[in-house]
Formats: C-alpha cells, structure tokens, sequence
C-alpha cells in the first residue's frame, strides 16, 4: 500500500514558501506563533480563512528549515529598523517635505 500525501506549501520563483492556493506567505503564519506566541488553533481563529492543515503546514514547514527562515525574519527586521531611523531623520523629512511643497 502507497500513501499519498499533498503538501500544503508552494515555493514561488524566488523560493519564498506560500500556503498553497492562498495569498498567505509561510513566514506570515510563522510570525504569529513567534511574535505572539500563538497555538496553531490560536492563529486559526485571528485568520479563519486558513485550515488548521495550512497552519500545521506551515509551521512544520519552519521547523524544517527553521535557520533559514530565522535569518530572513532578521533581515527583515534589520531592514525595518534602518527603513525607521531614516524615516525619523529630520533632515529626510524636510528634504520630502521640500521636494512635496515644489511639486
């Protein structure tokens, strides 16, 4: 007897993993579970468009590839913190507010 299972997870062109048949990456489910801490049946209930089997999915997915992913929710979070502290330069802000006033 051969079993036969579906994978929940697609990998797009850049290799970025997606909940199959949705437009919910895989490190969005993930970001729930470590930022808030929630249970697959927690992040249920906040996104019921979404199967405790895509939620399992994905989370099993992390766990698989749990360094990789690790270093693109720091790169992101580096990125937003350097994206921040140029939005807060005051300089920056008058230079867009210029450049807004000449157009």
């Amino acid at each position: 007897m051969t079993a036969t299972f579906q994978t929940q997870i697609e990998l797009d062109a850049r290799g970025v993993a997606w909940l199959d048949g949705t437009k919910v990456k895989v490190l969005e489910v993930v970001l729930d579970k470590v930022a808030h801490g929630w249970s697959p049946e927690e992040i249920h209930f906040q996104h019921p468009h979404l199967s405790l089997t895509q939620i399992h999915a994905a989370l099993t997915y992390y766990y698989e590839n749990q360094a990789v992913l690790d270093a693109e929710i720091e790169r992101s979070v580096t990125e937003s913190m350097d994206l921040a502290r140029q939005v807060a330069d005051p300089g920056l802000r008058q230079r867009l507010n210029d450049q807004k006033s000449a157009i």
